[in-house]
């Protein structure tokens, strides 16, 4: 059995920048650690899909807007800190730049795309003249499950053992969460103390930072902040929706453009945070709640609605998570916010996947902060809905008659019906970088 303190301590965490760069950087990070000098021969990765397709065209935080896999490994070996998990590039500097660009320079990082690996996997081999360190990532982004130096498998390293401790709760918590039922996850909200509300809180805090970015700098696409310009010369007017849109959004556009801001992640994703938190903050200032508790239970259950919403399609995947698990999150949290019950949050969840269910993952990009406004917006629009009775059929295309039976349905078509169209999707992506399709 777990507690709403044992979901959030498992499954939110803080990342600094977007995870699947961020794994990589690990993996290069935790295999260098065991090289006694940095004169490198070569780097070579092996990663699967949804690691190449996240790592593809991403800003790598702190890096001055280098993007690529290349760039995230060589980061990592140069400047990169294992004992900071998700946030191991935290300490990269001018020099560590200086040191990735060369090595880039040679020719002697090559990245091996296993097209038909499934589930998250970064593999790295480093080579000196006299040394060769490899490295393992598998299930998790940041779950290091073997050491290798010189062909001889490194045990016991504190490194790996905690990490594959982590994945193990990761697991059971995933096949917790797939047991539950709507009630019984609303149910462990009654449960958080005061350091519970305080981590939540936390997360606000991050996230909001890289908001207040994104809104006074027009980092990325500059989505949010072209939202508020547009509201300034009124051409939209600022609602709830909008709000929710404008402050997710902008927060998007700072981390994809690689902003030297954490966020808090959920459920393995930086971006999934922002839109599990945000639009439920963005939300608070138009209904009426009893005191900030009640905005922070909201956001609790928001994390624990992705998590399921996760476990049930994956850690990566063909469909946006941000979409439908943490805007589903998202919608139960807005809903539950606004005085909602189980029926009403139930709804809003209905409602999310029922508007949102196609949209593809193409890989994380400046261009996300568009599907979070879309998901912001939606969210919170779906529990608006919720909550003047408008519950999306259980005959309708794949919702069913219980929020339960829904995410089912939508885990089945993230995990088996939209293989090919991943395998699609990550072919034209690296057509266009290749000009063909590499196997």
């Amino acid at each position: 059995m777990y507690t709403i303190k044992d979901i959030l301590r498992i499954e939110v965490a803080p990342a600094l920048g977007c995870t699947e760069p961020a794994a990589v950087a690990l993996c290069t990070a935790a295999a260098g650690s065991l090289l006694s000098g940095k004169e490198l021969k070569s780097m070579e990765l092996w990663v699967d899909p949804g690691i190449y397709k996240n790592a593809f065209a991403v800003a790598i935080p702190g890096a001055k807007g280098a993007i690529g896999i290349d760039w995230a490994a060589a980061l990592g070996f140069y400047g990169g800190d294992p004992e900071l998990k998700l946030e191991v590039l935290e300490p990269i500097d001018s020099d560590s730049m200086e040191m990735a660009q060369s090595l880039i320079n040679t020719g002697n990082v090559r990245i091996n795309l296993l097209k038909d690996r499934e589930g998250i996997y970064i593999k790295s081999k480093l080579t000196t003249a006299d040394e060769v360190a490899e490295a393992v990532i598998e299930g998790a982004h940041d779950n290091l499950t073997s050491l290798r130096y010189n062909g001889v498998p490194v045990r016991n390293h504190p490194l790996s053992s905690r990490s594959m401790k982590n994945h193990s709760a990761i697991h059971r918590l995933e096949e917790f969460l797939r047991s539950r039922t709507l009630a019984e996850l609303l149910a462990l909200l009654e449960d958080m103390d005061d350091e519970d509300f305080d981590f939540v809180m936390q997360g606000v805090r991050y996230n909001l930072e890289l908001s207040k970015h994104g809104l006074a700098f027009g980092d990325g696409l500059a989505v949010g902040k072209t939202l508020e310009l547009l509201v300034e010369k009124g051409l939209i007017k600022k609602d709830m929706i909008l709000e929710a849109r404008i402050l997710t959004s902008s927060a998007c556009d700072a981390r994809m453009s690689g902003v030297k801001l954490p966020a808090m992640s959920s459920a393995g994703s930086g971006n999934h945070g922002l839109t599990a938190i945000l639009p439920i903050w963005a939300v608070k200032d138009h209904v009426k709640h009893s005191d900030r508790k009640d905005v922070l239970r909201a956001i609790a259950l928001s994390h624990i609605i992705t998590g399921y919403v996760k476990s049930h399609t994956g850690r990566l995947s063909a469909v946006c998570g941000c979409s439908v698990a943490a805007g589903a999150g998202a919608a139960a949290g807005t809903a539950y916010l606004m005085g909602g019950d189980l029926h009403h949050i139930a709804s809003a969840i209905k409602n999310l996947i029922g508007d949102l269910a196609g949209v593809i993952c193409d890989g994380a990009k400046a261009g996300c902060a568009l599907k979070l406004a879309t998901a912001a917006g939606t969210a919170v629009q779906s529990a608006l809905f919720s909550l003047h009775g408008v519950n999306v059929k259980e005959s309708d295309g794949i919702i069913d008659s219980t929020p339960e039976q829904t995410l089912r349905n939508m885990g089945q078509i993230s995990t088996q019906g939209m293989i090919e169209t991943d395998r699609i999707v990550l072919q034209i992506m690296v057509e266009k970088q290749f000009g063909d399709y590499r196997k």
